[in-house]
This record gives structure tokens, C-alpha cells and sequence, in this order.
């Protein structure tokens, strides 16, 4: 049975955005494939990082988002439909590639990882200021490089120094351009959302 959320139970701790939508099966189904859309959409907004087998792209930001706006267990299926479908030949990886041979694979296993965590904290209320949304979004990208990082560097046979290199230090100013978008996105939602309670 559909029910929308109440508003003084939605703005509550233990609620995501996602969770202010009416509750039904369907709109499950939806969130996760939109999210794994999403990610794909944004992961098609990519700059080649010269000496680095690894672009800069929206992918990240989407998979944070992601997880942030759908909570935990969402969050993970989108990013693993995400996966599942990349790995099996949709081209919507970074710079429309797909499969699991390449260097940059670690990164989207680590996103996967990443919206896990963020949208576990988003039910502790991690999105609804803007430190906390930062200290999320940190942490999410610290478990995207915690993974990608020693992927790169066995794919390719770099030294962790190098693929640290090569696949972290040029995109830590890309990762808080991102987290700034973020922390201005989610607690506005939040804010928004107060108010039409």
C-alpha cells in the first residue's frame, strides 16, 4: 500500500530524501535505477588527466549523491546495478567504456562502497548541515581512493607512490569542488523540504 511520509516523521533522524517520496515497491525499483542512471549520465562528463589512466568525471559525485539521497541499502543497488550493467557492456563508465579489465575498475568498486557508507550516515542526519555533509562527503571519497588506489596500482604495475600519483593527488581539487556542490545541495533540500512540512 502507497503512503506518503507524514512531515513531521520525514524530516525526523533515520529518514533519507528518498524517504519522503510515497512508499511502494515501485518507487524502490525507480530510485535504484535512476540512481544507476544517474551515475551513468554523470560519469559521461569526463576530462582525460594527462599521465593518468584515471579522468576526472561526475561519476563520483553521482555515486556520493546517490547514496546519499537513497540511504544505505539503495544506494548499493543502484551502484551495483550500476556496476553489473557497466561490467556486462553498457557503455556508461567514464568516457562511455565498459567491462572490468580496465585500470580505473578499483574506483567503481569503491563507489559502490562509498554510497554504502554515505547513505548510512545520511540516516544519522550526516546530510542535513553543511559540516556533516562534508564530513560525509570526505569520508566517501577517502572509501572510493581506499579501494581504487591499490586497484590501479596492481592493474598496472605502479608503485603505490605512483598510482597515489597518478590516481588521487590530481583529483583531490576536483573532489572538493564536488563536495562543495554537495554541501550546498543537500542541506538545501533538507531546508526546503522543512519548510513546505
Amino acid at each position: 500500500m502507497s503512503t506518503a511520509v507524514a512531515p513531521a516523521r520525514s524530516l525526523r533522524s533515520g529518514t533519507v530524501l528518498a524517504d519522503l517520496l510515497p512508499s511502494s515497491r515501485a518507487r524502490d525499483i525507480a530510485l535504484v535505477v535512476g540512481g544507476a542512471a544517474l551515475t551513468g549520465i554523470a560519469a559521461q562528463i569526463a576530462v582525460p588527466v594527462p599521465g593518468s589512466p584515471v579522468p576526472v568525471s561526475g561519476q563520483t559525485f553521482a555515486a556520493l549523491l546517490v547514496g546519499t539521497a537513497l540511504g544505505a541499502r539503495r544506494g548499493f543497488l543502484a551502484l551495483a546495478l550500476y556496476a553489473v550493467a557497466g561490467m556486462a557492456g553498457v557503455p556508461w563508465f567514464a568516457q562511455a567504456t565498459s567491462g572490468y579489465g580496465m585500470p580505473s575498475f578499483g574506483y567503481i568498486l569503491g563507489m559502490l562502497l562509498a554510497a554504502t557508507v554515505v547513505g548510512a550516515l545520511a540516516r544519522r542526519g550526516a546530510d542535513r548541515s553543511v559540516l556533516r555533509t562534508a564530513g560525509a562527503m570526505a569520508l566517501g571519497s577517502a572509501v572510493i581512493y581506499a579501494v581504487g588506489v591499490p586497484y590501479l596500482a596492481l592493474a598496472t604495475g605502479m608503485t603505490f607512490s605512483q598510482a597515489v600519483a597518478a590516481g588521487l593527488t590530481p583529483f583531490l581539487i576536483g573532489d572538493a569542488l564536488k563536495a562543495a556542490l554537495a554541501m550546498g545541495l543537500l542541506p538545501a533540500a533538507w531546508k526546503a523540504v522543512g519548510r513546505k512540512g
